[in-house]
This record gives C-alpha cells, sequence and structure tokens, in this order.
C-alpha cells in the first residue's frame, strides 16, 4: 500500500476518520498513529482485500448502496457505519494480524446478516 499523508487526505477524511484505503493508496490523517502491526492497519489491509476480490468500482457501489440501506434501517450514520457488513468483517478481525493469511474470498458476506440476540 502507498501510504498517502497530506491536505488531500486530510480532505477527503475529514475529522471523523482516521485512515481509509483506497487500493493501492491509503490515506492517512495528520496526526494519526499508523504503525504496520497496528489494528488500524490491519483494518485498512481487510479492506484492501476486500476491494481487491470485488473489483474497486463494485466495492464502493455495494458500499453506498448497502450504507444507505442500513442508514435508511438505523437512522443514524455512525449505527449504518458500523453495521455495514465491510467493516464489520474488519473490525471483527482486525486484532488479529494473521486474519488474511486463512481467510476465505467474500468472507465480508459472511456480516451482511445482523444476527440480534
Amino acid at each position: 500500500m502507498i501510504i498517502v499523508r497530506n491536505r488531500f487526505s486530510s480532505w477527503i477524511l475529514g475529522k471523523r476518520y482516521g485512515a481509509m484505503c483506497l487500493v493501492p493508496f491509503l490515506l492517512v490523517a495528520p496526526g494519526v498513529d499508523l504503525t504496520l502491526e497496528g489494528e488500524t492497519m490491519n483494518h485498512e489491509r481487510i479492506h484492501a482485500r476486500q476491494q481487491l476480490e470485488m473489483g474497486w468500482i463494485f466495492f464502493f457501489i455495494w458500499y453506498l448502496v448497502e450504507y444507505l440501506v442500513r442508514l435508511m434501517a438505523c437512522k443514524s450514520h455512525g449505527r449504518a457505519y458500523l453495521n455495514l457488513s465491510h467493516e464489520r468483517e474488519a473490525y471483527a478481525h482486525a486484532g488479529d494480524p494473521g486474519y488474511l493469511t486463512h481467510r476465505r474470498p467474500y468472507a465480508w458476506l459472511n456480516y451482511l446478516v445482523i444476527h440480534s440476540e
């Protein structure tokens, strides 16, 4: 990944997000501690794998459509974002540095359905 940390990345990310993967680039907000072994980096690597397996354009079309559906259901940006299948997979495995070595293709599909307990 090519790490980009400049005004452009700050403008794209705004104040809410510290990093965003746009394969092959990783946009990082200034001041964000980004170590190659950290959870943020692993989270973004999972997104990179998702983008590569789906294709860049289809990934973002899916992401946007799923976000809009979740936003209508959740009525909150934060809850809609956290319930996206791609984000749920990335957050669930951000702490596992070996996850990508055993991850199955399209594993994010397992996170489409939200199970209530």
